[in-house]
């Protein structure tokens, strides 16, 4: 803990990259809301137990004085204000390797120690999706009815699952709300970030906890990240077949 604040209301918004985090939709969805609320550091988890550093590899740094420092996969929490009465506590971390129940007993000790009754997981899977429609947010929450209001289609999965999955299991366990939302990217796009699923996150965390952000500069990078998308459809027959067929599929349903 770098602070120990008195928090408001506190709601919880997670994201970790890798299996979780197609197009890093998610994670970038996470950290354009921390940006905009001028979130500050909270807390960390020491990675030592939870990476296995050869897969995931610290980087070196060189700073503006030319020094250079490691940088480890990081599992950091930020604060801020969502409005005078209420507060927001975003996690951005790499998805752990090793002792997942471990690492869901610190988060869940996190949430304890804050008081938080909410908390909003974000992800992004591969699809057969038509690239300029608009991104499909699909997901789960405690509340059917939570869904229903933030218009999301509930998610039918089943299989395998990342440590977003395990963690809304228990963080329903312990009585936490929990809503999971998913953004839905074509599998053909290997562009990444994905500023258009960033962009349909953000608009669902905003509207799931109530709150506003300016998002015209993800709609702007979402804007361009299309027209280049479209270029590289058109340019390729193959792809632009493949695109028409989605196109036939989506209508014939």
């Amino acid at each position: 803990m770098h602070v120990h604040p008195s928090l408001r209301e506190p709601a919880l918004l997670l994201a970790f990259d890798g299996w979780n985090d197609a197009g890093e939709a998610a994670t970038s969805a996470a950290r354009f809301v921390s940006d905009a609320l001028a979130c500050v550091p909270l807390a960390e988890l020491d990675p030592e137990e939870f990476y296995d550093f050869t897969v995931r590899r610290p980087c070196v740094r060189q700073g503006a004085d030319h020094v250079r420092r490691i940088e480890w996969p990081a599992s950091e929490f930020r604060f801020g204000a969502i409005d005078p009465m209420r507060d927001v506590v975003i996690g951005i971390a790499a998805e752990p390797h090793l002792r997942w129940r471990r690492y869901c007993d610190l988060v869940l000790g996190l949430v304890a120690t804050l008081r938080i009754r909410r908390t909003v997981l974000l992800g992004a899977y591969l699809a057969d999706v038509v690239y300029s429609r608009p991104v499909g947010v699909t997901g789960f929450a405690s509340s059917e009815r939570e869904l229903a209001r933030l218009t999301v289609q509930p998610s039918g999965y089943e299989g395998p699952t990342g440590i977003v999955g395990v963690l809304a299991d228990r963080l329903q366990a312990e009585g936490v709300e929990v809503v999971s939302l998913w953004a839905g990217l074509p599998h053909y796009i290997t562009a990444s970030p994905n500023p258009r699923g960033a962009l349909a996150l953000v608009k669902k965390i905003t509207e799931c906890l109530a709150f506003r952000v300016d998002e015209s500069p993800l709609v702007k990078e979402a804007a361009e990240f299309e027209e280049r998308i479209a270029a590289l459809v058109a340019a390729d027959p193959e792809l632009s077949d493949y695109v028409r067929e989605l196109k036939r599929r989506e209508f014939a349903q």
